[in-house]
């Protein structure tokens, strides 16, 4: 009779899909929520287009001794703000709402592995983060004549700074969402810090314009060297002479978006909490 049992349970165990193969499956039903929150993916889309037109039709002269038009200018920095967008703004709000609606207190209360959670919540930044890229690229290479990379190099900049940045705010977004209250407050906790680094990196406002103290505060982040790296893809060698050190520093670039990696996942480690702080 034990015999015969332990078989069985052998066979139902190999059956059982591991981790990553669970992640999938969370993945795919992350996105499948989103995806029915029209008003959230209108929102989460739209956002960055709908401003990139706004500020590159309102600025679209030349500029001075960089061989590229404002508008161009706009196009790599909607980019890396979409990105940003898609993962901390999205991670930092939509966690916060799902521990304080106990969402996260009932998984950790099932089998189901912590690392599957966060494996769904890897596929559904990759997925909307690589969409969003998409249609702000098609925007700016359609209206506002911007070049895709021309060499492998550039494509493999662009890359790495595309995962690294991503990766470095998805953390950085999970990390946040432990300090709002309520779900009420998550939007104004998350948004609120989006908008400003948005300001001070060079986003809305050019880099060579805005005051080194900002500079300097904006340095700390990541959004600011994601803004260089994709202008030093999108943009003509000739652009550089507008950033601060009169190139695209690619190196720095990598340091500080992987020290960004390595940091915001101990933040991660040391601040994200399963229960609401009502919960004890």
């Amino acid at each position: 009779m034990t015999t015969t049992a332990q078989p069985t349970r052998k066979a139902a165990d190999a059956r059982m899909p591991g981790t990553w193969g669970l992640g999938v499956h969370q993945g795919a039903l992350e996105l499948r929520q989103f995806f029915r929150q029209r008003d959230q993916v209108v929102f989460t889309f739209a956002f960055p287009i709908v401003f990139l037109f706004l500020f590159a039709s309102i600025f679209s002269d030349d500029v001075e001794g960089a061989g590229i038009t404002a508008s161009q200018l706009y196009v790599p920095a909607m980019i890396a703000a979409g990105i940003m967008s898609t993962s901390f703004q999205s991670l930092g709000i939509s966690i916060a709402i799902e521990r304080d609606e106990k969402v996260l207190r009932r998984l950790r209360g099932t089998p189901m592995p912590p690392s599957v959670y966060f494996l769904g919540k890897i596929w559904l930044v990759l997925v909307t983060g690589v969409l969003e890229t998409i249609a702000l690229v098609t925007v700016g290479t359609v209206f506002y004549d911007v070049g895709l990379p021309g060499d492998a190099a550039s494509w493999l900049t662009f890359a790495w700074v595309f995962v690294l940045g991503l990766t470095g705010c998805a953390l950085l977004g999970i990390a946040i969402s432990s300090v709002p209250k309520s779900a009420r407050s998550a939007s104004s906790v998350v948004v609120l810090p989006f908008l400003v680094l948005q300001f001070i990196s060079g986003v809305y406002i050019a880099i060579d314009t805005l005051p080194e103290w900002m500079l300097n505060i904006g340095a700390l982040f990541p959004l600011k060297w994601m803004c260089q790296g994709l202008r030093g893809v999108f943009l003509p060698e000739s652009a550089s002479v507008l950033e601060v050190a009169g190139s695209w520093e690619y190196g720095r670039i990598a340091l500080v978006l992987g020290a960004w990696c390595i940091g915001g996942l101990l933040l991660c480690l040391g601040t994200f909490r399963w229960k609401s702080r009502s919960d004890g």
